[in-house]
């Protein structure tokens, strides 16, 4: 057992002074922390650009109903000819021309914007409800109710849901479903990623050693079973380490990338603070998001998700993220070296191969389900089962899960480690010095009942 050491070293070693290793271990990061980063950046954005838009209204009953903003003007023309102006709005300093038809009322296709840029969402939703707001006005206008639409307007408020999880003992704690669905879903997938990025290593070296019939003088030397671990816990460890690389230098840049892309983040933050506690609503009142400037809503999006991420227990996803990893790397990890061993090359892996990507590609629409339900019996169960529970359990844990299920899972996904080591040991012994011969599962079975 003594030179198991050496072979972990070797193949850790060999993997780790790849450049592949380290452009992937500096590359991952930068990426991740630009997912996280940049978008809330983007949406802070002020866009600066004022876009004068002509109004053509053909049938002149919103004349000035369209609200401007503070980066959208409207300005009414009248007597053109609408075929002719559209050709040199450009000439005259507009954006765009936005011709309403007078057939408005009963024909909402008759409202047309010319533009010889691609219109955003925000111009069209900005367009078509100020619109709606004033045909609603003036239908109940017609009908003798002219206040109703103010009482309608005065109806119509916001609702957050606050969710508050109670334990056993009746402590309440703040819970965040799209946080916990999307800390969830990440660490449930990279789990699903990593156990095929490293095994297939495992494989490939396996299928390399036996192919180069290097094998034949390193079994001379070692057990078999000494060999096919030493390789299970080399690859383990580079995956630690990237692990380790990775979740540090993501840190890092994201807090880099938060001073440096929201330095004003901390004092806009607490002035919108101060501003929602003087200017608290009274039960009956609602603040319209208009009257939020550009700058407060871009503080108070970037804030508000760095204060969703601040909210993650990062010890427990963490060690919970390594702990299921590894014992889901270590289970498959066995099984992809026997696959290595039965087959002379990587293209005949692929009858092999089935049987255990079903349960990893089974746990993937578990997961999902897992997001939508994370308290069902099927999340329940595939988070038991040690081929499925790796990824499950990591979606469940960040919605709450009691104590006993994870260390039930965790003993669970051991002793199957143990187990299917064991199972593996068998075939890879035999298998690992058969060469041109295509095996079948009735041999592979002689061989597991073999003592």
């Amino acid at each position: 057992m003594n030179k198991i050491k050496y072979i972990i070293a070797r193949e850790f070693l060999t993997r780790v002074q790849r450049k592949s290793f380290w452009v992937l271990a500096l590359l991952g990061p930068f990426l991740i922390a630009s997912v996280i980063v940049l978008p809330v950046y983007f949406a802070s954005l002020e866009d600066k650009e004022i876009k004068v838009i002509a109004v053509v209204d053909s049938s002149r009953v919103f004349v000035d109903r369209i609200p401007e903003t503070k980066n959208l003007k409207f300005r009414y023309v009248e007597n053109v000819n609408i075929a002719r102006f559209i050709k040199n709005f450009q000439q005259e300093g507009y954006w765009g021309v936005l011709y309403i038809s007078h057939v408005v009322t009963y024909s909402p296709n008759s409202v047309i914007l010319f533009s010889h840029g691609q219109p955003g969402l925000a111009i069209k939703y900005h367009i078509e409800n100020a619109l709606k707001k004033e045909i609603e006005h003036r239908i109940l206008q017609a009908n003798g109710i002219e206040g109703l639409d103010k009482t309608l307007q005065a109806l119509k408020s916001n609702v957050n849901l606050r969710m508050i999880k109670l334990d056993d003992q009746g402590n309440q704690k703040d819970s965040n479903t799209t946080l916990a669905m999307i800390v969830g879903y990440t660490s449930g997938f990279l789990i699903y990623l990593f156990i095929f990025l490293f095994g297939s290593q495992v494989m490939r070296g396996v299928i390399e050693e036996k192919t180069n019939r290097i094998i034949e003088v390193i079994v001379s030397s070692v057990r078999p079973f000494e060999l096919m671990m030493g390789k299970i816990i080399g690859v383990a460890g580079v995956a630690i380490l990237q692990f380790i690389l990775w979740t540090g230098i993501t840190f890092m840049l994201v807090s880099v990338g938060r001073e440096a892309l929201f330095p004003d983040l901390k004092r806009e933050s607490s002035s919108l603070m101060m501003q929602q506690n003087v200017l608290q609503p009274e039960a009956t009142k609602t603040i319209d998001s208009s009257q939020v400037s550009g700058e407060s809503e871009g503080a108070l999006t970037a804030h508000a998700v760095f204060e969703a991420i601040r909210q993650i227990d990062f010890v427990v996803i963490l060690s919970s993220f390594l702990f299921f990893f590894l014992g889901g790397y270590l289970l498959y990890g066995a099984l992809f070296a026997a696959i290595g061993s039965l087959v002379d090359n990587e293209a005949d892996t692929q009858q092999f191969m089935l049987p255990v990507t079903i349960p990893l590609i089974l746990a993937i629409y578990v997961m999902i389900n897992t997001i939508n339900n994370p308290d069902s019996a099927l999340s329940f169960w595939f988070s038991m089962i040690p081929l499925t529970s790796p990824i499950v359990m990591m979606v469940q844990i960040p919605f709450g899960v009691p104590y006993w299920e994870v260390a039930v899972s965790m003993i669970l996904l051991i002793a199957a480690f143990v187990f299917f080591t064991w199972f593996s040991a068998k075939i890879y012994r035999t298998a690992i010095l058969m060469y041109g011969k295509q095996i079948s599962y009735k041999e592979i079975w002689k061989w597991f009942k073999h003592s």
